[in-house]
């Protein structure tokens, strides 16, 4: 079984129609800013985060054996670094603009340590964000990224399966995934399956989804390069999440990852 992206299926019934629409999706200005992630609409108050003690903190990176295409740059410590705890943001500086991203390491110690390894090995460079999916074309409104073999064309069958060549477990599970919530992307049957790909909300549309996908951060500038992309239109697949072979819809606006910065 090929590992593909999170189950957009979670919204889209067997028959192909899509959920019923969730509220009217707020400007770019009004991305919600984060004290842990958002768990509600920013009108509603917010619990602060648990600081986190990195005496306690022992993360569980383990082989990926499944057999998925990877780019393998080694293994996160265990013992997420101090760096990777006080990291307040993640940039991604793509071809279309900056998206940056407020991180809560408070909350996502193992992940936010994860993408800090990452980024210091240049994981993500000259990476494309291989698949948009839309309420039109899937039932939500997402960007995903951060699939290192993908090629983004709309066509490659494997794209969405590719990883670092480790798994770690889910973390803060439960809040909802509105516009500007950045979690984890990975297979819907396949819970603590972690890698490098992640997926940008853009609308209210995802708060659907199931809580099983690790939600890691909230864009708090570049939502509207999120907008651009998704307004250019899906490069559809027939092969994408529905079918057993993977392969996903691509962004007619080709989004290129030149550098992923984690401070």
């Amino acid at each position: 079984m090929i590992l593909s992206l999170f189950a957009v299926t979670a919204c889209t019934s067997a028959d192909g129609n899509t959920a019923a629409p969730g509220e009217q999706t707020p400007p770019a200005s009004a991305a919600p800013s984060i004290t842990a992630i958002p768990s509600t609409l920013p009108d509603q108050p917010t619990a602060p985060p648990t600081p986190v003690d990195p005496k306690d903190v022992k993360c569980e990176y383990r082989k990926d054996d499944t057999g998925v295409p990877s780019k393998f740059v080694g293994m996160p410590p265990a013992k997420p670094v101090k760096a990777a705890l006080n990291a307040k943001n993640m940039t991604l500086k793509t071809n279309q603009g900056d998206i940056v991203i407020e991180l809560v390491p408070e909350s996502t110690p193992c992940t936010v340590n994860s993408f800090y390894f990452l980024a210091k090995k240049n994981y993500f460079d000259n990476t494309l964000c291989h698949r948009l999916t839309t309420t039109e074309s899937n039932g939500l409104d997402l960007l995903q990224c951060g699939d290192p073999q993908a090629k983004g064309d709309g066509k490659n069958k494997s794209d969405g399966t590719g990883g670092p060549g480790y798994l770690f477990p889910d973390e803060n599970l439960g809040p909802a995934y509105t516009r500007g919530v950045v979690f984890m992307a990975q297979g819907g049957d396949a819970a603590n399956s972690n890698g490098s790909q992640f997926a940008i909300s853009f609308s209210d549309e995802a708060a659907q989804l199931p809580a099983a996908y690790t939600p890691f951060g909230v864009v708090t500038k570049g939502i509207e390069v999120v907008d651009k992309i998704a307004a250019g239109g899906v490069i559809k697949n027939e092969d994408d999440i529905l079918s057993e072979d993977g392969g996903s819809n691509a962004p007619k606006i080709r989004v290129e990852i030149k550098d992923v910065i984690v401070k």
